[in-house]
This record gives structure tokens, sequence and C-alpha cells, in this order.
């Protein structure tokens, strides 16, 4: 499935967090909304991503955000995450791609000349009306704050 453009309807999507808890894109109706997809919990880039976005989630809170990530990672492996990084946000687990489908991130990528099918790291900024206000492909995980309030300052 090709990726949601910007200015159109956000895909509808619903899953488990890292607490069992069901969670859809509903639930943030009138809300600002940052998405973010990234490839695995603990690794380096990952985990950089995530503690930016914890490290400043009380500058996004105070501007309206609230904060979604979504990996094919376990509610359990998610746990473990949240608790490790004391992350204040929720964390999907898709480990059958539905979300990830919808949202066209699963795709090609290629590593030491090796190529493979993953997760596209890519982050959609969904305004409170439920449409994607942009689209981050490729985000700089230790300045992702930084970038997603840039595009919503401007």
């Amino acid at each position: 499935m090709s990726m949601p453009e910007t200015g159109k309807k956000a895909p509808a999507f619903k899953g488990k967090d890292q607490n069992g808890q069901t969670v859809s894109l509903a639930d943030f109706k009138g809300k600002k909304l940052v998405l973010y997809f990234y490839p695995q919990d603990d690794t380096p880039g990952c985990t950089n991503q995530a503690c930016n976005l914890r490290d400043n989630y009380g500058i996004l809170k105070n501007k309206g955000f609230e904060v979604v990530g979504v990996s094919p990672d376990t509610e359990a492996k998610h746990k473990k995450f949240e608790s490790k990084y004391e992350l204040p946000f929720t964390l999907l687990s898709d480990p059958e791609l539905k979300i990830i489908e919808k949202y066209g991130v699963w795709g090609e990528k290629s590593m030491y000349g090796k190529k493979y099918m993953g997760l596209i790291r890519t982050t959609f900024l969904i305004d409170a009306n439920g449409k994607i206000a942009h689209v981050i492909s490729k985000p700089k995980v230790k300045e992702h704050t930084e970038e997603i309030l840039a595009l919503f300052s401007a």
C-alpha cells in the first residue's frame, strides 16, 4: 500500500499498546497527533528517537500534541522499552504489520549492500481534524521534536 499524502485523511488504525489496551486513531479526535513508525525497540536509532520525544514531551503536550510510536515489536517488548527509558507515551504493537502497511512504511531497505524488507522510519503529523498535515521521511532521531515543532510553527 502506498504512503498517505499530506492533506489526505489519515488511515484509521487500531492496535494494542504496551499495557494491552486497545488504541485507535479515533481516540485522538480533536487533538494533534505525532504518529511515528520505527523499526525496533532498544536499538540505537530508535532509542535516540524515543528519548528525544520523551525529553521534549512536555513541550509537545503544551503545543497540543499526543505521541504514538508504532513498531512490529510485541506488547511485552514495548513494555520493557517503555520502562527502561521511562517513556511517557503510547507504543503500539503491530507484529502483523496491519497499521504499518496502511501507512505504507513497509518496504525494501538496504544494509551493507544486502536488500531486505523492513520498516521505513517515518513520522506522520496528523491535525485535529484527522488529516495528515506533514510527513517526515527519514526523521533526524536526535532532533525529532525540533523537526516536528519547526513544521507546525511555519
